[in-house]
């Protein structure tokens, strides 16, 4: 009974056998091809086929021109808007650059303004500086010679306080050499008592 399954199975569907690939045609092909099912699923399978062809897409062909006046009119039109369009581009180019040429010149302008001033400002200082050192300097000199003459007067006053001193020596000196050579006593006597 199975053997008789079998056969029947056979028959009704006929068998083909599935047609040998080889490398260059599995290379060629993009999608690989199931063995061919019955009637009916050959019908869908093939639908699939077509489904799952690997389209590429290209570029369009240019459109022909051919002697008629709607193509050339349609041709020369995209010529001219092509051309509108480069003008157009060519003009931002244009007016970029400008901008940015007037852009970096103002900003030269501005880098050297600032420079100006700053040179300006740091001459000024250098000038305050100089005058105020100069300003230190006579008034250090000032008093360098305020002091020379401090310690001038100083010196004279030392000196006239020592010729005092040696004046009262003498004069106590003096003193005592009379009073010792007449036997009197002074009337002040180291004035203490």
């Amino acid at each position: 009974m199975a053997e008789q399954e079998v056969k029947k199975v056979e028959t009704e569907t006929p068998v083909t056998p599935a047609p040998v690939e080889t490398k260059s045609d599995v290379a060629d092909e993009k999608a690989i091809v199931p063995p061919p099912p019955a009637a009916e699923e050959k019908e869908k399978v093939a639908d699939e086929l077509k489904a799952l062809a690997v389209v590429e897409k290209t570029e369009p062909a240019p459109k022909k021109i051919s002697g008629g006046s709607i193509d050339r009119d349609i041709a020369l039109a995209d010529l001219e808007k092509e051309k509108r369009l480069s003008f157009i581009k060519a003009w931002e180019d244009s007016e970029k650059t400008k901008a940015e040429n007037k852009s970096q010149k103002k900003l030269s302008a501005v880098v050297a303004w600032e420079n100006s001033k700053k040179a300006a400002l740091e001459a000024t200082l250098r000038k305050m500086e100089e005058k105020l050192e100069k300003q230190k300097a006579e008034y250090a000199e000032k008093m360098k010679n305020k002091v020379a003459l401090i310690h001038k007067d100083a010196e004279e006053q030392r000196a006239m306080v020592e010729a005092k001193r040696g004046e009262e020596f003498l004069k106590a000196e003096e003193m005592a050499a009379k009073y010792r050579a007449t036997g009197q006593t002074p009337k002040k006597l180291l004035g203490c008592f």
